[in-house]
């Protein structure tokens, strides 16, 4: 298959490798020259590390035209910065240079796939593909519909994501954060909670989470821990505990005076905690080794496909 990525950064470059690797041809454009230059090399550097075949980058053809990267492709990927005017302007520009039956998906976080296409005449053929960080180890992508993607445009995504390895889930309904970032802010909310309101420190939280029900969650879902203890038991726990957990609808004032005093985490050295160039570069590192051992502990993708 002719795949069309479009923006060549962090998610772009780890997508074309993924495409790449599954066999397809890969045209990659990007706004910016330089990083369109290099993102062939950045992809040999992934590879290297992940002690991938090398070979694989001659599968990825740089293109800086917008128009001829989708010329003749049959699913164009959108990897764009999350601007929801932009992406919009794009996906106008696609839909106009693009072969009528292509594909037009959308790597998003957490906008709505509707409001992304807006401009898009065809939205028979329009969907979102979240693809999680990095996108060549970590397996799962959330398919999503709008109320006019058609079935076909659905079964074909979701076929696709399945033959690259990835868990590929089916999202019924266009909702912001979709499923995956919806329970992890869920949770993120009430961790900022905790440190706002003095019960512990952000360290506490962390090593709360990474040592107790963390442990399980790649193994275990929250359902299906529900079922192992009992519903009747699950229950009687959130009946106990639910009334006194954090359920405001706005962002977090604590986070809030992060963002305006310039504590920006990594990107500053102090977020919610102090960090040293060696503490980012260690976090990183182990991040990595992880979903490395992870993948090898549980497939190559980390899981069984979902439908």
């Amino acid at each position: 298959m002719k795949v069309a990525i479009i923006g060549a950064g962090l998610m772009g470059h780890g997508l074309a490798l993924v495409f790449a690797e599954g066999g397809h041809e890969v045209t990659i454009t990007d706004a910016f020259p330089e990083t369109l230059l290099s993102v062939k090399t950045r992809i040999a550097e992934t590879l290297k590390q992940l002690e991938r075949d090398g070979r694989v980058v001659d599968r990825v053809s740089p293109n800086p035209s917008l128009e001829e990267t989708v010329a003749n492709a049959e699913f164009i990927l959108e990897a764009a910065p999350e601007k929801l005017e932009l992406k919009q302007q794009l996906f106008e520009q696609i839909e106009a240079a693009a072969p009528s039956e292509a594909i037009l998906a959308s790597n998003t976080s957490v906008m709505p796939i509707t409001k992304i296409m807006a401009r898009v005449k065809s939205k028979h053929r329009a969907i979102g593909t979240h693809w999680w960080n990095p996108p060549y180890l970590v397996p799962l992508v959330e398919v999503i519909q709008t109320a006019e993607t058609s079935a076909d445009t659905i079964n074909k995504t979701m076929e696709l994501m399945k033959q690259l390895g990835k868990v590929a889930v089916h999202v019924k309904k266009d909702v912001p954060g979709f499923v995956g970032n919806r329970l992890q802010h869920a949770m993120w909310r009430e961790a900022i909670s905790l440190v706002e309101n003095g019960v512990c420190d952000a360290e506490t939280v962390d090593l709360v989470v990474k040592n107790s029900f963390g442990r399980r969650l790649a193994v275990l879902g929250p359902l299906e821990n529900a079922d192992l203890i009992g519903t009747d038991l699950t229950l009687d726990i959130q009946n106990q505990v639910l009334f006194d957990l954090e359920d405001s609808k706005t962002s977090s004032s604590y986070l809030e005076a992060l963002v305006r005093d310039g504590n920006l985490g990594f990107k500053s050295n102090k977020g919610f905690k102090p960090w040293t160039d060696e503490k980012k570069s260690a976090l990183r590192a182990t991040v990595l080794q992880h979903l490395k051992t992870i993948n090898k502990l549980l497939g190559s993708q980390g899981g069984n496909h979902a439908k």
